[in-house]
């Protein structure tokens, strides 16, 4: 059984799984994990980082580091630059920083060849209106959580970050990309607080990173595309149906 959804232009389907279906019939990947990778991403990038993503918990990771003059993302709860969103506000412009995470990270990676763009709800619009310049056959996956045994926990604010970027994209919708759009569409107006109680954000609160969550539930405030080239996030921009 196929779980390509070939027939239609924009497709949505999970994780891994996800990305082996629907990478390789498709124009352009988006890869979508809001809590925090792909919103680490757009902030870093928009500042002028560099972003290699990088395999979780890869004792190769500070060899790599260093062959390519980068500096390594720490784990959140430590100082410096880490896969916080806060951590990489002020990151300065040309920083070549190496970030490890369990989901986006593979991710991105595995959908190489294929363009491969990393959205949020901060740059939904703009994630779209650019995806749309690589063809009509476009691939939104959500990364998802993991639960302690590493399988994949859906995650609802995975899905509706999907469904916000597929909001703005044109084409026959599958089913499962039409059903991420209308939960995004259906809970908008109270997109902040839910983001905030779903299980995700909570677990960022308690651990005191409210304002990891703050910032990864802003809608629409960037036109920053992060694009992977050469397997390095950088910073591209798209307004007014143009690149600029």
């Amino acid at each position: 059984m196929d779980f390509d959804q070939a027939e239609f232009d924009i497709r949505c389907e999970w994780g891994a799984h996800g990305v082996a279906q629907l990478a390789p019939i498709s124009d352009v990947v988006i890869i979508v994990d809001i809590l925090s990778f792909s919103t680490c991403i757009e902030i870093a990038t928009h500042q002028g980082a560099i972003v290699f993503p990088y395999g979780w918990k890869d004792d190769s990771a500070q060899a790599f580091a260093r062959t390519i003059g980068a500096e390594l993302a720490t784990k959140r709860s430590h100082s410096g630059y880490s896969l916080s969103p806060t951590a990489l506000q002020t990151i300065p412009a040309g920083t070549r920083l190496v970030l490890p995470s369990a989901n986006g990270s593979p991710l991105s990676l595995a959908a190489q060849p294929s363009p491969t763009l990393a959205g949020c709800f901060r740059n939904c619009q703009a994630i779209a209106q650019a995806a749309m310049t690589y063809g009509s056959r476009i691939a939104v996956i959500p990364a998802g959580e993991r639960w302690p045994d590493g399988s994949l926990r859906p995650s609802l604010e995975d899905w509706l970050g999907a469904g916000a970027i597929i909001s703005y994209l044109q084409g026959q919708l599958s089913p499962e990309a039409q059903a991420a759009m209308l939960a995004y569409q259906g809970v908008q107006p109270n997109l902040k607080a839910l983001i905030q109680r779903c299980s995700s954000g909570k677990e960022l609160i308690v651990r005191d990173f409210p304002q990891d969550v703050a910032l990864s539930a802003e809608l629409n405030v960037s036109t920053t595309v992060p694009t992977l080239i050469d397997r390095a996030f950088i910073h591209r921009s798209f307004s007014d149906g143009s690149w600029v």
